[in-house]
């Protein structure tokens, strides 16, 4: 009986296409930081950092993860500038990356920072009070 490889193949060419996934999302997510730290000026821009790039497998859209350091209204200010900058940013990555089609991107906020640091403000207020009712006499 003579086993058919195109399943190994196929496991091959999914193994690939995932590695080069990879180096496309990590290298739009350079590209886009080093753009948004040295060459977009825009007075709504407030310290944005790129978490994260994701890349569709068909290469055509990314969803750019970003955080700003700030309130509520800097969030709204920083997205704001780039969703109007993106036409902006997409011609600005097109030599940079080599590719046949820029993929459309899209931001996305990635609340993850704020919300671990809103964690650790509540592990260390919880630490404090155990103390303080260890010290209590009882």
């Amino acid at each position: 009986m003579v086993k058919s490889s195109t399943s190994a193949s196929r496991f091959c060419e999914v193994t690939v296409q995932g590695k080069r996934l990879d180096r496309v999302n990590q290298l739009v997510r350079e590209e886009i930081s080093y753009l948004l730290q040295r060459e977009l000026k825009d007075p709504r821009l407030g310290f944005v950092t790129v978490t994260e790039v994701a890349v569709a497998a068909d290469l055509r859209t990314a969803k750019v993860y970003v955080s700003v350091l700030g309130d509520e209204a800097q969030w709204k200010g920083s997205l704001a500038a780039l969703h109007s900058a993106r036409a902006f940013i997409r011609r600005w990555l097109a030599p940079r990356l080599r590719m046949r089609a820029v993929p459309e991107l899209s931001f996305v906020p990635d609340r993850s920072m704020a919300h671990a640091a809103h964690i650790q403000t509540v592990l260390e207020r919880l630490r404090e009070e155990e103390k303080a009712a260890g010290e209590m006499p009882e």
